[in-house]
């Protein structure tokens, strides 16, 4: 059985329920094991133990957020030339962009020769003002769903060895 990592932070619940989405769409395949962690509970056994990853970030200054950027940091050399072809993806939970945030992952994942099995998916909330930047997150449904479906075309490819 293949094991889909799913590495995640969250501050305002917007990428919790993108990650929650996600991870619905990959219990679909039955022939998967899923590991939900937060960044901050991930370590570099736990790169090491999956089979493909999924990282998923609220987009912070137009930067992933500091927690997800700590676990690469912890992680980054344990794995090193360890992980090499195995697929990932990326879930965006941003104000109004998130292609920095993006880019920050996709080229983290190019370091450690990581295969990306889609475009980052970026869910854009439009919130631009301090008090809609702070406030707890709704994602629409069809954001949600978008979400459902990379988790299960990730979940089904892996777990068929496709990916």
């Amino acid at each position: 059985m293949r094991t889909l990592l799913i590495v995640y932070h969250s501050m305002t619940g917007g990428t919790r329920q993108l990650v929650e989405a996600a991870a619905a769409g990959a219990r679909t395949e039955s022939a998967l094991r899923l590991r939900l962690l937060t960044a901050a509970e991930a370590e570099a056994d736990d790169v090491l133990a999956a089979d493909g990853y999924l990282f998923a970030t609220p987009e912070n200054l137009a930067a992933v957020s500091g927690q997800l950027k700590d676990f690469f940091d912890r992680t980054y050399y344990g794995v090193l030339e360890r992980i090499n072809g195995r697929p990932y993806s990326v879930l965006i939970c941003a104000g109004s962009d998130g292609r920095n945030a993006a880019q920050q992952i996709v080229r983290i994942a190019a370091g450690w020769r990581l295969k990306a099995i889609a475009e980052p998916l970026i869910v854009c909330t439009q919130a631009q003002t301090p008090q809609r930047i702070q406030a707890r997150k709704q994602i629409a449904a069809a954001d949600l769903q978008r979400c459902f479906d990379l988790g299960a075309t990730f979940g089904s490819g892996l777990a068929l060895g496709i990916f």
